[in-house]
């Protein structure tokens, strides 16, 4: 049997002690963090977790041992490769993921690593003054050009494309221009609580998530409850609204009048008279005028007779009068209807 370093036996049971103790476990991507940084984020851990970076085969044996006790731990297994760490502690993991998440700084590229966006020069002054820097920066694609005595690139310029490596003279005049296009930090791969495994997507969400889906959910209940007249006490005075504005409306339509519509009904009427006036090209003082001129000759022809004749010429308007009274009533209805 090979013989096994006491060191790798410590650090194995130091990491099942830990996860025995913790409730939550993750595994998390360590990649391109410097080591002064790892260790003023361990220092930010600390109050509520536990970091521990080993070889990979080391976190797989202390999962492995681990998940006797407690079955699901070995779903992990799947997320340690690369520069990982495991990560214990008491905190659930929507807590940690935004602990860890807050972890994330921009950083200076290395020559050889991909971009994780386009690297894009603006344009504009830059902070340096006239000197061999302006060769530099024409030799890796950037047109510049002394402008009140500063270097100044003449145009937005795209150096590097997302995906494409960074070449070496590019990494190193980067950060000389204050372009940090790298972000590290303890990024998530995977969680463990209580036999569910949780991947980032899922717990990567805004902290207003569930209060403004909670909020529609009721909104929407409320909504359908008055569509379909459901009373609660949440529901019954946007009900009885409704009900006001609809009856409103239905005898505005039918031309009923009320006290709370008669003043609508009015202004109706004026506007279906207006309307009818401007289609027959008639002002309102003309239409005004013809209705006086018509009364004035109505007037003007019933003058007074003796005998039959006057009594035939009454009965004549009576029924001239009659017949007034109906056109009149139809009128009103046009105009209501």
């Amino acid at each position: 049997m090979a013989h096994v370093a006491t060191w790798k036996k410590d650090m194995v049971s130091e990491i099942v002690k830990d996860i025995k103790d913790n409730p939550v476990v993750a595994i998390v991507d360590m990649h391109g963090i410097p080591g002064q940084q790892i260790q003023e984020m361990r220092a930010g851990l600390r109050e509520h977790a536990v970091l521990k970076m080993t070889k990979n085969n080391l976190l797989i044996l202390a999962l492995e041992e681990a998940a006797k006790e407690r079955p699901g731990l070995e779903a992990l297994k799947d997320a340690v490769h690369g520069q990982c760490a495991v990560v214990a502690t008491d905190m659930n993991p929507f807590k940690l993921c935004k602990k860890l998440e807050a972890t994330m700084t921009p950083a200076a590229a290395k020559a050889g690593q991909p971009a994780p966006v386009d690297i894009v020069v603006p344009k504009g002054p830059t902070p340096f003054g006239p000197g061999p820097i302006i060769g530099e920066l024409q030799k890796i694609g950037i047109p510049a050009a002394v402008e009140a005595g500063k270097i100044a690139v003449k145009k937005d310029t795209t150096l590097v494309k997302c995906g494409e490596p960074i070449p070496a003279p590019v990494a190193a005049m980067l950060p000389k221009l204050g372009i940090l296009p790298m972000i590290v930090g303890m990024d998530l791969r995977t969680v463990y609580e209580n036999g569910t495994v949780y991947k980032k997507d899922v717990l990567a969400i805004p902290d207003d998530h569930y209060p403004k889906m909670f909020a529609t959910a009721a909104y929407n209940a409320r909504a359908l409850a008055i569509e379909i007249a459901y009373c609660t006490k949440d529901t019954i005075v946007p009900l009885v609204t409704k009900a006001f504005r609809e009856a409103m409306g239905l005898s505005i339509s039918a031309a009923i009048p009320t006290k709370e519509n008669i003043k609508i009904l009015l202004a109706k009427a004026d506007s279906q008279m207006l309307a009818v006036a401007s289609v027959s090209g008639y002002s309102n003082s003309a239409i005004a005028a013809r209705v006086n001129s018509a009364a004035a000759a109505a007037a003007a022809a019933v003058k007074p007779a003796a005998g039959p004749a006057k009594a035939e010429q009454k009965v004549e308007e009576k029924e001239e009068e009659q017949v007034s009274e109906e056109d009149a009533a139809a009128g009103l209805s046009a105009l209501f209807g």
